[in-house]
């Protein structure tokens, strides 16, 4: 078991597993209240530069795009029907010698499908989560429990990865957002 962070707490993944070279970070979640339509969460990745902002529009990835330009980050793909079990229910693979040099952080956003026509939020989503685990071991070297009411949230940041010198560390964010991924991505200089 890895370290357990409080919302803004950070870690040094570097530290915690020395000659880390990639990782796979797990998100998941359950339903708490259902209005009949099935909740599709969706995980994605933003590769940010020093500003903040992403590098290119490609390096936004997600449902619709599931590799960087580069390859260093992979989504293993959209779950339509997660928050169904105990186990990941998206798992985004980031191998950390490949990441280009002007990335400073990564985000991992959380947002619900078609939350505003669906009338759903993050209020009626319970045991959400992101963790961070060693791909070379399978052994988990971080991991973040939202607990906080997101009762108007649409989408929120559960984490990120960053470049501390010449360590990887993680951070929990757990930052809501109500305009959904849009706004989260718009936020991170996307063109949407």
């Amino acid at each position: 078991m890895g370290v357990t962070l409080a919302k803004g707490g950070n870690v040094s993944l570097t530290k915690e597993a020395p000659g880390l070279t990639a990782v796979s970070v797990g998100l998941g979640w359950q339903a708490r209240t259902t209005t009949g339509a099935d909740y599709d969460l969706d995980a994605s990745a933003l590769l940010c530069g020093p500003t903040g902002k992403v590098i290119s529009d490609q390096h936004f990835v997600f449902f619709n795009n599931l590799s960087s330009p580069d390859g260093s980050v992979q989504h293993t793909g959209d779950e339509l029907a997660g928050g169904t079990g105990d186990d990941d229910d998206e798992t985004i693979n980031v191998d950390l010698s490949l990441v280009p040099a002007e990335v400073a952080k990564i985000v991992f956003p959380v947002s619900i499908y078609e939350a505003d026509t669906r009338g759903q939020t993050f209020g009626q989503v319970r045991n959400a989560y992101i963790r961070v685990v060693n791909r070379a071991d399978g052994r988990e070297l971080a991991r973040y429990d939202l607990t906080e009411d997101a009762s108007t949230e649409t989408a929120m940041l559960f984490g990120e990865l960053y470049r501390y010198g010449s360590e990887w560390k993680f951070r929990a964010v757990g930052q809501g957002y109500a305009s959904g991924l849009r706004g989260i991505a718009l936020d991170f200089g996307v063109n949407v």
